[in-house]
């Protein structure tokens, strides 16, 4: 008796185990593009070391708009150079955009589903850092025209609604123009904010370099004439000859 209760229970275990194992597709009737979605914009500074290679990445989905801008803040070091190397590479690895300068934008149509790869890139400096302001990210407008499809589907069903569903779909259509223009807006305010920062750290390097120079010349002028005066009086010194006393 004892023996059958324990191969009725092993076999339980075994069922048990063998049909409680982890879910591979914890969703099965949604798609990639629906299950990530990630952060729509990104705005940071970051630091590149004398010949260094960044890369990041961002997701965006098929038909949407990708943008990218960038801007030279600062540069510390020797030999100097503002330029700076950025590449753009879709999923698939083909290369969507490339700039290689002190400031530019990048932007372009999504063509395939994934994550794009941004790459900054300072072989220029090879004895210089540099500091680097971001600001990209993508906008839904494929997205958007999707959903308002299936909303205008579901508003055709209701004959007795039709008044008030055209109102709320002009509503809508308005509001959705004026994010798009505040967005956009949005998009140029922080290019001039990054020309401001770049403008500011350049007023800051001039200002050290006048006051340096200002400084190292005022010492050589005041050498100069200490130099000048210490001169002019060895010329007037007389030696007394021998044997004959100096008059009073």
């Amino acid at each position: 008796m004892l023996q059958k209760c324990f191969y009725l229970l092993w076999l339980l275990l075994l069922f048990g185990l063998s049909s409680g194992g982890a879910l591979k597709d914890p969703h099965p009737e949604l798609s990639d593009q629906e299950l990530f979605w990630g952060t729509d914009q990104y705005d940071f500074s970051i630091m590149l070391r004398a010949g260094d290679l960044q890369c990041y990445w961002h997701f965006a989905h098929f038909g949407e708009r990708f943008y990218l801008n960038f801007m030279v803040q600062l540069v510390t070091g020797v030999a100097l150079d503002r330029h700076l190397s950025v590449t753009v590479n879709a999923p698939s690895g083909l290369i969507v955009g490339t700039v290689d300068d002190a400031s530019g934008q990048i932007a372009f149509s999504v063509q395939e589903t994934g994550f794009y790869q941004m790459c900054f890139s300072n072989f220029h400096n090879r004895f210089g850092s540099m500091q680097v302001f971001l600001n990209f990210g993508v906008y839904y407008e494929g997205q958007k025209d999707i959903e308002k499809q299936r909303e205008e589907e579901k508003k055709k069903k209701e004959e007795d609604m039709k008044q008030i569903n055209s109102t709320l779909s002009f509503i809508e259509e308005s509001s959705s123009r004026l994010q798009r223009f505040v967005f956009h807006m949005w998009r140029h305010y922080n290019y001039e904010r990054m020309r401001r920062g770049a403008d500011f750290y350049l007023l800051q390097s001039n200002s050290t370099y006048v006051n340096s120079w200002s400084a190292i010349q005022s010492l050589v002028i005041i050498t100069a004439g200490y130099l000048q005066l210490h001169c002019l009086k060895r010329l007037f010194n007389t030696t007394p000859a021998e044997g004959h006393k100096p008059r009073c």
